[in-house]
Order: structure tokens, then C-alpha cells, then sequence
């Protein structure tokens, strides 16, 4: 489980930098890099709450800059990589005990949190593409299908 959780973040990680770049480069800002910002900061929240740290202080809609993104989204990617390495089998199973911002207890199951957080990403960086192709710009491939099939491809001889 471990190395699946590893393969879905590491897709997640090159996923959010095209779109972070496709931001950057096309110089829209507002929702997109509102949605992009607010998901970054998600990250953050879930990663204490997966620690059993406080939450780190700030908003959830951050008014963070385009070019801030990308090392962002490195560090995070970083952070959560190197605390699944830390985890054993058993360590997917267990319930994280947390508070949501509304002060309201949780327990979740952290297999369960990690799926939330992929998904989450996705949903937040599909809805970033919709308001970046409106603007007119041209959408990397982000689908993970795309992804999974560069990481099997083998060369041809």
C-alpha cells in the first residue's frame, strides 16, 4: 500500500507542477491560482493532521503568488513522501483522530485520508484547467492513465 500511496503522490506532484507552470506561464491568476493555493494549503492541513500535529496556522484560501507554486508544491510532495516512508502495513489501517477547522473531532482511517487528498487535488486542479482553458489556454495532460503509462513504458530496442 505503501508504494501505491508513493506513486499516486508522485503523480499528484507532476500533475500540480503543469498546472502550476500553465499559471505561471499564462499569467492568469484569480481562481486558478486561488484553487491551486487552497489545495497546496489542504495539503499542509492533512499532513499535520496525519502527524497528530497542530494544524500550521494561515487560511485555507491562502493568497499565496503564482510564483510561489512550484517550491510548494516540491515541498509538500517532499514532506508527505518522506513521512509514507516512515509507515508500515499496519500504519494504513490506522484512524487518525483529528479536528476540523470548525473544531469538530474526526476519526478517519488514514488510507482513507490519502485518497481524500488525491482526489482532492485532482477535483481542485481539473476545476483550475476549466477556468485556464476558458482564458484560452492550451492544457498539459494531467490524466493519471497518461502518467502510469510513461512510468511502464519500456524502451523500444
Amino acid at each position: 500500500m505503501k508504494s501505491y500511496f508513493i506513486r499516486l503522490l508522485n503523480y499528484d506532484h507532476v500533475a500540480s507542477s503543469k498546472i502550476s507552470h500553465l499559471i505561471l506561464q499564462s499569467g492568469q491568476t484569480g481562481k486558478p491560482l486561488q484553487l491551486m493555493a487552497h489545495m497546496l494549503a489542504a495539503q499542509q492541513i492533512w499532513l499535520k493532521r496525519c502527524k497528530g500535529l497542530p494544524a500550521p496556522g494561515g487560511p485555507l484560501w491562502p493568497a499565496w503568488a503564482a510564483s510561489e507554486l512550484g517550491a510548494i508544491i516540491d515541498e509538500n510532495h517532499t514532506e508527505w513522501i518522506s513521512y509514507l516512508e516512515t509507515l508500515q502495513p499496519p500504519d494504513f489501517d490506522a484512524v487518525v483522530t483529528y479536528q476540523n477547522l470548525k473544531g469538530i473531532t474526526y476519526h478517519d482511517k488514514l488510507s482513507d485520508i490519502l485518497a481524500h487528498l488525491i482526489n482532492h487535488g485532482t477535483h481542485h486542479r481539473a476545476q483550475a484547467g476549466v477556468y485556464l482553458k476558458l482564458a484560452g489556454a492550451d492544457l498539459p495532460v494531467t490524466d493519471y492513465i497518461f502518467y502510469a503509462r510513461d512510468l511502464n513504458q519500456t524502451p523500444s530496442s
